[in-house]
């Protein structure tokens, strides 16, 4: 019959609007900003910096390798190393980024640069109010509001986070077994060394050389040579 496809639509439509006096997740209309939806596990906007412990300069993982600045498709991070080394939060000297723009008018939330990058220094954030007055200063994102702790990316992506700070634990842990290894090495051979070179030496004297077949403490015999 011509029209039923209409009419299915309609009472779809009507059993939705009824249903949303009594049923609160028929409702569509969030009263914003005062009602937030909750957003996803996976939702991404624009990158941030992670930095662990207290001091966002101390802490900060990103060592200034360039490798996100390089891979960005719309080159929108900038990205300056530092000449010098600071210790980090466990006093382990590092490279540091002294300086580390991004230009969220241009960046485009690929998380390309989440993906490239070997120190999971860099994550995507879930902060979108970011309107401004003006467009280009006022967008361009320095070091310093870029760098939000660890706690913080545990708060806007639980699972993902636990699953980062678990593979940064193992290769921390994978490092310092390969370390205790090669300093046992090290001391093993030094030991093999030292036992070599305190251990006697049997010097043959020239009785032994020639085949004597005296005892020890007598003169050997004469030998008699033979006449033509």
């Amino acid at each position: 019959m011509i029209g039923t496809g209409v009419l299915k639509g309609m009472a779809v439509t009507l059993r939705n609007f009824a249903g949303s006096y009594f049923d609160k997740d028929r409702l569509i209309t969030v009263q914003y900003p005062e009602e937030r939806s909750p957003l996803p596990e996976n939702y991404r906007n624009f990158p941030f910096l992670v930095y662990d412990g207290n001091d966002p300069q101390a802490g900060l993982r990103c060592v200034a390798c360039q490798i996100c600045e390089k891979e960005c498709p719309p080159q929108c991070i900038y990205i300056i190393k530092s000449k010098d080394k600071k210790p980090d939060y466990v006093g382990k000297p590092q490279f540091y980024p002294a300086v580390f723009d991004i230009d969220i008018s241009v960046c485009m939330s690929c998380q390309i640069c989440v993906e490239v990058c070997p120190f999971e220094a860099i994550k995507m954030d879930k902060d979108f109010e970011l309107s401004q007055r003006e467009r280009f200063d006022h967008l361009l994102l320095r070091r310093e509001q870029l760098s939000k702790s660890n706690d913080y990316y545990h708060k806007i992506h639980p699972v993902e986070a636990a699953a980062v700070d678990k593979n940064l634990a193992d290769a921390a842990a994978a490092a310092e077994a390969k370390k205790k290894a090669a300093a046992e090495a090290a001391a093993k051979a030094a030991a093999a060394k030292a036992a070599a070179a305190q251990a006697p030496t049997t010097v043959a004297s020239p009785e032994s050389a020639t085949g004597s077949t005296s005892a020890p403490g007598q003169t050997p015999p004469e030998t008699t040579k033979p006449q033509s």
